[in-house]
Parts: structure tokens; sequence; C-alpha cells
């Protein structure tokens, strides 16, 4: 529709009252009666916005505060955790607000450095009972258990043979892992005494 690219010229109804007098519409829309009927107050055309001349106003600033920086810091280290909000509750606290709440009293103590400050913050927490782990950390111990447990699986298969001769009594099995050692102690209660032997493999 040729007429109808000027959409600063005039208002969508004149524009297409002139389409239907052209012939270039057959039928009139359904809102073109009703606007016809009752027509707005205002006729809503395109105006340019007038300049306005004198002292430009400020640019609105974003809110920030200082516990901002901590809790980007501490999403950027610890991540967001897998522990969810619990809204339903008005007195929970979630990690990061208690690790604010704690970074800023330990500040009030006089510690200016904040790589330190930072620190000892998990410290104080940890002290507490609240873990932190820091992202990628699990992905890290997930890799390290499952090789463990590879490798446990290979002492067990090493030790079958010596399994296999103690009787179907009780058999209590102890695992300690020390560094990168697998101890293994095999412990045999029977009426005549107990069996004890201990194994260890890299």
């Amino acid at each position: 529709m040729a007429g109808s690219r000027l959409e600063t010229v005039g208002s969508i109804f004149s524009r297409t009252r002139d389409l239907i007098r052209a012939g270039v519409l057959k039928e009139k829309p359904l809102w073109f009666d009703i606007y016809n009927a009752f027509p707005p107050l205002r006729e809503p055309v395109f105006r340019r916005p007038r300049l306005r001349y004198g002292k430009a106003k400020a640019p609105i600033q974003d809110i920030f505060y200082h516990e901002d920086r901590i809790r980007a810091k501490f999403y950027a280290t610890y991540g967001s955790g897998q522990k969810a909000f619990d809204l339903f509750n008005p007195n929970f606290k979630s990690t990061c607000q208690r690790f604010v709440e704690k970074y800023i009293e330990l500040q009030k103590l006089g510690e200016a450095d904040e790589e330190k400050l930072f620190v000892d913050t998990g410290k104080a927490l940890l002290a507490e009972g609240v873990i932190l782990r820091r992202v990628g950390e699990a992905r890290t111990v997930s890799i390290l258990l499952l090789k463990l447990l590879l490798e446990l699986v290979a002492c067990l298969s090493e030790f079958k043979g010596r399994l296999d001769f103690l009787s179907p009594r009780r058999k209590l099995v102890f695992l300690n892992f020390r560094s990168n050692t697998v101890r293994l102690n095999i412990l045999e209660l029977g009426g005549n005494g107990c069996f004890w032997e201990q194994a260890s493999c890299q």
C-alpha cells in the first residue's frame, strides 16, 4: 500500500480513509466505523518532541551498595550453591547474606586488606559449620572420588585371592584412605579367636 508508508503524515484513520476513497482498500476495517462514530478527543498523529533548552538533566545513577561488591566477589568465587532460598521463612538468611554480615563484622574490627578479609570471613563461617565450595571444586572432588573408587576396585580384585580363604563367618573390612594409599584391614571373628590381616596398595 503506497499511501500507508508515511506513518508520520496524518493518523491511521485519515490514511485508511484515503485508501478507501482511492479504491486501494475494498473493504473497511472492523474498527473504521467505530472510530468514525467515537473519535478520540486528541487525534493520534505523530508529533516531534520539542527541543528543551536550558540546563541538561543529569542521568539517573544506578543504586549501588557497598555490600554489592562483596556479593559479586562471593558469587564469582563460590557460585550460587545448590541450596534454594526458603522464601516462606521470613528469618531465612542465604549463605551469601551470612558471608556479607560476617565480612562487615570483621571489617569493623579494623582489618583493611580486602583479600585477607575475604579469606578470614570464609574461615570464620567454616568455624560456624558453613562449608563453602569454590566454583569448579565440586567437579574436581567428584573426579578424585571416581579415581579413588576405581583404584579401590582394582585393589579389591587384587585382594580377592586373600579374601576367598576366609570362612563365611563375620568379616569386618576397614578401609583407610591416607594420601594415595588404600589400606585394607580384614578382621575375621570366630569361636577359636580372631584372624587379622592388613594389606595395602598404591
